[in-house]
């Protein structure tokens, strides 16, 4: 269960509950409307409120965000280990192997996936990833224990206090050494995975540096300002150097590396509930730095 509380202060004194709880902590109509229906969901002091009760100086306002229990076909808890970078009763922040998908592919039963493993370890029956990486992308992930912390970590993505850095390895080295590709991206029109290029596609743009050239290859920071799907695949594709190992993009070589050479590197978060700034860090892959050596 997920409690969140507050103290009425003076200057609050008289204001109905719907507007205290719209204020400090953002609750959506739809979550209102469901919570005030919860036996026990609102409470000022200890007793169940109605949303149109006046609060007085020093009352203690709660409110349970928690889910409603939910059966969900599609997601299988398995008992398979995670790597936890950090941890608290809101987010679970995670560094994700290669080889393994955030979710069930459409046609097929996964044995193992992230939201089996962590709906396994946090006994749910719902998973709230915030950003989702590829089967083949290590690294960083960000999932809310709740739909509430969902919503709200949603609503910072792509700004200053949701920040996403990768790591990506490319063949050849770009130039200008640092710069911003915008290239809209659209669905490829005989395919459900693959994404192209396309003038009237939803609006991209990521920046990019290069960190490091080797053995005819470059090492990249890579920042999306756009969350589109294999948007750092296909634009460093798009300007001649894809990612070492993206077949789908690039050319496949397993003799250099068998998925594609891209790791979710740090995360910067604002907590959407303590405001505490969090960065959290996942070191870059063995795999990927052989290819460097």
């Amino acid at each position: 269960m997920r409690l969140l509380t507050h103290i009425v202060t003076p200057q609050e004194d008289g204001l109905p509950v719907k507007h205290l709880l719209q204020r400090h902590f953002a609750l959506s109509s739809t979550l209102l409307k469901s919570v005030k229906w919860r036996e026990g969901g609102i409470t000022c002091n200890g007793h169940p409120v109605t949303v149109s009760a006046r609060c007085r100086t020093g009352d203690r306002l709660t409110v349970d965000v928690s889910d409603p229990p939910c059966h969900n076909p599609n997601l299988h808890p398995v008992d398979f280990p995670l790597s936890i970078l950090w941890e608290d009763e809101d987010l679970l922040i995670l560094n994700k192997p290669a080889g393994i998908t955030v979710h069930c592919a459409a046609l097929t039963r996964e044995p193992v996936t992230v939201a089996g493993a962590v709906a396994h370890y946090l006994h749910s029956d719902q998973y709230h990833g915030v950003n989702r990486l590829d089967r083949g992308t290590t690294g960083v992930m960000v999932v809310a224990k709740t739909g509430y912390i969902h919503a709200r970590c949603m609503a910072l993505l792509h700004s200053g206090d949701f920040y996403r850095e990768y790591r990506g390895i490319c063949l050849g080295t770009p130039a200008p050494a640092a710069g911003s590709i915008d290239l809209p991206i659209g669905r490829q029109a005989d395919s459900l995975l693959q994404r192209r290029i396309d003038p009237q596609g939803a609006p991209a743009h990521t920046d990019y540096e290069v960190l490091e050239t080797q053995n005819g290859l470059s090492l990249l920071r890579l920042v999306p300002q756009t969350g589109r799907t294999h948007q750092l695949r296909l634009h460093m594709s798009a300007v001649g150097h894809p990612l070492v190992g993206d077949w789908l993009y690039g050319t496949e070589d397993k003799s250099l590396l068998s998925r594609p050479a891209l790791h979710s590197y740090a995360v910067h978060l604002r907590h959407p509930i303590t405001g505490q700034e969090l960065d959290v860090t996942a070191p870059i892959p063995e795999d990927m730095l052989r290819l460097l050596q």
